[in-house]
């Protein structure tokens, strides 16, 4: 739970308000019945929590003016419709609209099991005391019976001189009637539902506007520039502040967030930075002060332009300094991991995590010499890939070049962050890394020792550490700054960003890897593979997680052997249909399953094409392998299995960017946009074009001869920088 929030857990009441552009639709101010249903829902979700939910509802005008509209063009004449249309009185609106809009909430909670109950007020109600005291006793009454309590100013008969403009009154809009009401029935939280995800620095449309997550008053009231109100309602966000100011100022705290997602509320409830918070204490929170998500993504831009000036020479120093650097702090760099090791045992986490967490011995100078390998590669920056002739004189280069600046958010292994960052300084991008809480201490330490060998001419903020797990919302948000996201952990964590951002997103969700003998296979060679590819790191993304087996093997005493040593090893073994049937092996639940431990799933089929269809029903298109003698089946695997990695006769652990002589790798790619497999340096490019010329213009192509020739490529050595 993000600190600032820590209130929420004592919340019991609520009044959550609900705005015209959140109740109708944008395109033709029609009722929105999808938002309005997931608005009931979850109501109902709080109801049944032992939340009391109070509701202020807008929406009446819109409703009104919407059906008058339609009655008006009904009775209408062709002369009538030539004239100029007079617009509608909104108190005839309002009044026409009320029942209908009531009639739906009614409709939509008693699909629920839910009771509503309708109120209806003007702010000269407000001014007898009497009244006050009536409403909070029906209210009380209402909620202790569970029953919903839905308010509406009742603008049909409000006497105020200007009632959609004047603000001269106890309450004025609908907003200020969910702030009176907070402050009148003594409510724990108060949620103002917007078309918007909260308030913003500028207009929310605008590139350089930010979502401002928590409202001090004394920094933000002169900061803020509002956009226009909103389409159909009275105030728009200027309302909604004013009045959030209003209730949090006088001691009930203020939620603005977005009314069109499915669990905004919830979200709120359960602590989760969503929206724009309004508290009274909140100048006075002392948050640790960490740079914005925008701010230290500009910065790594900024670094890595000017790394990108260094010659191969001067990156490839960088490399080796961060090299030594590891093996001179290896004891401190352990005794930090130990920490987060003992931590996470003592935590209960899975064994499979605290292995992927775990830095072994030997494990940093591994590490030290794979970034010393890939110091001594090509140079990936500035090589010309096709140069070509477009006419006389013009010539154009198609060249390699950094995405710019890649977001990475990893899980366990603190070992990645070593492999990440010396590959993005190797092809000149910037880099921002989240890593798990658990591996916290590990994570850094390591980027403390890389950006400390990194020279102050390019910057440690070339890579920056992200320590906040609320700063990742912030960041996904970021696609006009963060070029690429990485992924690399669970599937959850996998599913839960590509949903989350508009960010391109490289990665793989699952390893589900297969390892199919056939019935050709060299039953001593099979052995050795299959054990290597499930006990030799449980834990990987390429561990076997499925043994396919040909069903002509099942009187092979070897196949039996094969089994014996797997269950030798502690592996155990569950079963499709058949295996069991053969084996007695438990019953696999799902061939979609990942166990990342020793425990795997096998299955009997009839041939190479039973095993390939399989594959393509339950894999994740991650690593496959076949074992067999006969090269027509191998060569039909390796032609048919869509996987980004396909073997024949070698272990699917072979799959990795070292082995595979990337000399590191920034994770597996299931993708197929972009890059696929192990991704090293070469994932991480991409290309721009480079054109040549004397003065040629266009013009209409007049007196220009294309002719598109090919011409030798060369390779293009840029020129050494100052540094």
């Amino acid at each position: 739970m993000d600190p600032s929030r820590s209130f929420i857990k004592d919340v019991k009441r609520l009044i959550i308000k609900v705005g015209t552009a959140v109740v109708t639709r944008s395109s033709d101010g029609r009722l929105a019945l999808g938002r309005l249903g997931a608005l009931c829902e979850q109501v109902k979700e709080l109801n049944t929590r032992g939340f009391e939910v109070i509701l202020v509802t807008s929406g009446a005008v819109g409703v009104g003016r919407q059906r008058l509209r339609y009655r008006k063009l009904v009775n209408s004449s062709f002369a009538d419709l030539q004239k100029p249309q007079v617009e509608l009185d909104g108190k005839a609106c309002a009044a026409v609209g009320q029942s209908g809009l009531m009639a739906l909430y009614d409709c939509l909670f008693s699909q629920l099991d839910v009771t509503s109950s309708q109120l209806i007020v003007t702010d000269s109600d407000f001014k007898d005391p009497d009244f006050r005291m009536q409403l909070c006793q029906t209210v009380n009454t209402l909620l202790a019976l569970t029953v919903i309590p839905v308010f509406n100013e009742n603008d049909a008969i409000s006497t105020r001189r200007a009632p959609y403009e004047d603000s001269s009154g106890i309450f004025w809009d609908n907003d200020s009637l969910a702030a009176l009401l907070a402050l009148e029935l003594k409510a724990d939280l108060l949620i103002l539902l917007s078309d918007v995800e909260g308030l913003y620095s500028g207009p929310p449309d605008e590139p350089n506007s930010k979502l401002i997550h928590t409202y001090v008053k004394e920094k933000h009231q002169g900061e803020i520039t509002f956009g226009d109100k909103s389409r159909v309602g009275r105030g728009g966000m200027t309302a909604k502040v004013k009045a959030a100011v209003y209730a949090a100022y006088a001691g009930t705290p203020v939620v603005i967030t977005s009314g069109f997602t499915t669990d905004s509320i919830l979200k709120v409830l359960q602590g989760e930075r969503v929206g724009t918070l309004f508290h009274q204490d909140a100048i006075n929170w002392a948050l640790p002060k960490l740079d914005g998500a925008r701010d230290m993504a500009v910065s790594a831009r900024e670094c890595s332009r000017r790394l990108q000036t260094l010659s191969s020479e001067a990156r490839k120093k960088i490399l080796m300094d961060i090299a030594d650097a590891l093996e001179a702090n290896e004891a401190l760099i352990r005794a930090e991991n130990e920490v987060d090791v003992v931590a996470a045992q003592q935590a209960g986490y899975e064994k499979s995590l605290i292995s992927r967490l775990t830095l072994k011995p030997g494990k940093i100078s591994s590490l030290a010499n794979s970034i010393r390998v890939l110091a001594d590669m090509e140079d990936p920056i500035g090589r010309v890939l096709k140069r070509t002739e477009l006419a006389d004189g013009l010539i154009l280069e198609k060249t390699s070049s950094p995405l710019g600046i890649i977001l990475i958010v990893f899980e366990s292994r603190p070992d990645a962050l070593v492999q990440i960052a010396s590959l993005a300084i190797k092809s000149g991008n910037g880099l921002l890394l989240k890593g798990g809480k658990e591996a916290m201490r590990s994570n850094a330490i390591l980027h403390k020792v890389i950006t400390g060998a990194i020279p102050d001419f390019v910057g440690e903020k070339l890579i920056g550490l992200v320590t906040s797990r609320e700063a990742i919302p912030d960041l996904l948000k970021l696609d006009d700054v963060i070029d690429l996201v990485i992924p690399r952990g669970s599937n959850k964590l996998v599913s839960q960003i590509k949903q989350s951002t508009k960010i391109p997103v490289l990665g793989h969700s699952d390893g589900i890897c297969h390892v199919y003998v056939d019935k050709s296979a060299d039953m001593e060679m099979a052995k050795r593979i299959v054990l290597d590819a499930k006990i030799d790191y449980p834990a990987a993304c390429n561990a076997m997680e499925t043994l396919l087996i040909h069903k002509d093997l099942l009187k092979s005493e070897k196949l039996n052997d094969l089994m014996i040593e797997l269950k030798s090893e502690g592996v155990q073994l569950f079963g499709g249909a058949t295996a069991c049937d053969e084996f007695g092996f438990p019953e696999v639940s799902s061939f979609h399953h990942e166990y990342n431990s020793l425990a795997c799933a096998v299955e009997v089929v009839d041939d190479v094409h039973a095993a390939i269809d399989h594959i393509h029903r339950y894999g994740s298109a991650h690593t496959d392998c076949i074992i067999t003698e006969d090269l027509a089946v191998a060569e039909i695997f390796l032609g048919q299995v869509d996987s980004a990695a396909v073997f024949h006769n070698a272990s699917t652990r072979f799959c990795d960017g070292a082995r595979f002589g990337l000399g590191a790798e920034v994770g597996i790619s299931t993708s197929r946009i972009h890059a696929r497999g192990p991704v090293g340096v070469e994932g991480l490019l991409t290309t721009r074009w480079i054109l040549r010329g004397s003065g040629q213009v266009v013009e209409g192509d007049k007196g220009i001869v294309y002719t598109h020739r090919s011409l030798p490529v060369v390779r293009f050595k840029k020129p050494l920088s100052k540094f």
